[in-house]
């Protein structure tokens, strides 16, 4: 049985805030069932922002980013790359899962692109997208754009920054975002200049918003290392990126 933090919504549409629905919904990669979430704002909206999950699944965090991109204009989506059936219920799985797909770069990839997909074929979901994610997530958004996936962005929060052998950016065809902290044990300054450097090299646009002494977790408000000051700025830095790309 699988544990989330939260309670999906029916898919049925909903009011919610300045969203003009909510809803989940599923998608499947083989044999495998995925269940996501999407709040789509009220008027016509300005694009998709793809959200991928921290290495705990998807929950309350993603959620709520979700609704706060429905609440700026924008079709929120959280993806699930686990499945609906995985367990997860501590560290243990959520290594198991995490490890799992950075041993198969393949799934991985395929997963992303299958919620993609799924978000797209739904009606009033614009097809420009962006794809972003928190930790766990942010390598992922780093994964699609080393995978060269039609998007118009991808943005890294406090993600895995290091690129595997015998992947490059070289196929790369839309602007990297990384938002990072200088005190992040997982990921350091160092990870952070050379991926940088390749995305230099590889001609892709590029920047980085660094929150001096930001842990690695601080846009995960239940986290030891939550800091606000840290997230506000690196909310609103997504929110300039999302108004420069879509």
């Amino acid at each position: 049985m699988k544990h989330r933090h939260l309670t999906f919504l029916s898919t049925c549409a909903i009011v919610l805030g300045t969203a003009s629905f909510a809803e989940n919904f599923e998608y499947t990669v083989g044999d495998m069932v995925f269940e996501g979430y999407v709040a789509v704002p009220q008027g016509e909206a300005r694009g998709t922002v793809l959200i991928v999950h921290d290495w705990d699944g998807l929950n309350d965090h993603e959620i709520a980013r979700a609704d706060a991109m429905a609440e700026a204009g924008y079709v929120g989506v959280a993806l699930d790359l686990f499945g609906r059936d995985a367990v997860l219920e501590g560290i243990d799985d959520y290594r198991r899962e995490t490890g799992a797909l950075y041993a198969d770069r393949e799934e991985f990839r395929a997963r992303i692109a299958a919620g993609a997909d799924a978000a797209a074929a739904m009606e009033n979901v614009p097809e420009q997208m962006v794809l972003t994610g928190y930790c766990f997530g942010g390598a992922a958004a780093l994964e699609g754009a080393r995978a060269g996936f039609d998007m118009a962005g991808f943005v890294s929060f406090h993600g895995g920054l290091d690129t595997p052998e015998g992947q490059d950016y070289s196929a790369t065809n839309a602007p990297v975002l990384v938002l990072h902290g200088s005190a992040d044990p997982v990921s350091g300054m160092t990870e952070l200049a050379a991926l940088m450097e390749e995305l230099r090299d590889a001609e892709v646009a590029h920047e980085s918003r660094i929150f001096g002494g930001a842990r690695h977790s601080f846009t995960v408000e239940t986290s030891n290392d939550w800091d606000a000051d840290a997230n506000a700025k690196a909310e609103a830095a997504l929110l300039e990126f999302l108004d420069e790309v879509l």
